[in-house]
């Protein structure tokens, strides 16, 4: 079971959540020379960043990459690259997903062929459907097994490119930040690793769960 850290509001959630980070990040870079981290979308991680980029990092040997993004022209607010490349600092090494491809399987294909063998730290959120990355229910890529990057079917507007679980389940870490009333019941049949939602097939070895007050049980 994840262990579940509880803030009182949203922004000290991101506020711990930007020093875990941190603190994963100069551990990795001292011992591998580098720092591999997959970000998910959302306003939680937004806020994230915004803390996080006020430290001293090496943010020259941070590698980010996408746990999922929409497929939408460059630059259109729906994607979550857009808000990604306006939080970082401009040294540091971004991964986007290729979702302009004509071809998105072959886009898939290659985009997995950029990732690392095992990411230092996977970030994950949370939908009031138990839905996360954009591994949503009733999606056949949820049974995806034999890819490390699929494309959905239509959610919410847009098809999406999304990570799949081989690779989050073989991360070192996976942090996930869970925030909003609405989570609540998402967030219980996580705790409880309910197979029943998306979230809950996440087994990766080492998970911690950091949510604001309104989104704990």
């Amino acid at each position: 079971m994840a262990q579940l850290e509880v803030f009182p509001a949203a922004d000290a959630l991101a506020c711990a959540a930007a020093d875990f980070v941190a603190d994963r990040a100069r551990a990795a870079v001292d011992s591998s020379g580098r720092f591999t981290f997959a970000v998910s979308g959302g306003r939680t991680p937004w806020a994230m960043f915004a803390h996080l980029t006020q430290d001293e990092l090496p943010w020259d040997r941070i590698e980010i990459f996408q746990v999922d993004e929409r497929v939408a022209p460059s630059g259109d607010p729906d994607r979550n690259m857009t808000h990604l490349s306006e939080s970082l600092p401009a040294e540091t090494v971004i991964h986007p997903m290729p979702v302009e491809s004509a071809d998105l399987a072959a886009a898939s294909a290659a985009y997995a062929s950029e990732l690392p063998a095992q990411f230092d730290l996977i970030h994950l959120g949370l939908g009031p459907d138990g839905h996360t990355a954009s591994l949503v229910p009733g999606d056949p890529v949820l049974d995806v097994v034999d890819a490390d990057v699929a494309v959905t079917q239509p959610y919410m507007g847009h098809r999406r490119m999304t990570l799949t679980y081989p690779v989050l389940n073989r991360a070192t870490e996976v942090l996930w930040l869970v925030a909003g009333a609405d989570k609540v019941g998402a967030l219980q049949r996580l705790q409880a690793g309910d197979p029943g939602i998306p979230g809950g097939r996440v087994i990766a070895r080492d998970q911690v769960i950091f949510a604001d007050r309104l989104a704990a049980p």
